[in-house]
């Protein structure tokens, strides 16, 4: 139960940063030397997407 807890909050703290570079890279968010860098928006969506895999295993797991 709790390496479940563990790779949702993991997969949440992924997510978060992949949206931050994702933002970054289409030029939404300003002030980095990733803004409107497509690098940065290609990273991000991979990571979002790994993410979303982790939460998906995670849950999928069930207790135990």
């Amino acid at each position: 139960m709790m390496k479940n807890k563990l790779l949702i909050a993991l997969s949440v703290i992924i997510a978060f940063v992949g949206i931050v570079w994702f933002g970054q890279g289409i030029g939404l968010i300003h002030g980095s030397f990733m803004t409107d860098q497509s690098r940065w928006a290609v990273i991000g969506g991979i990571m979002i997407v790994v993410a979303a895999g982790l939460f998906w295993f995670a849950r999928r797991r069930g207790p135990g």
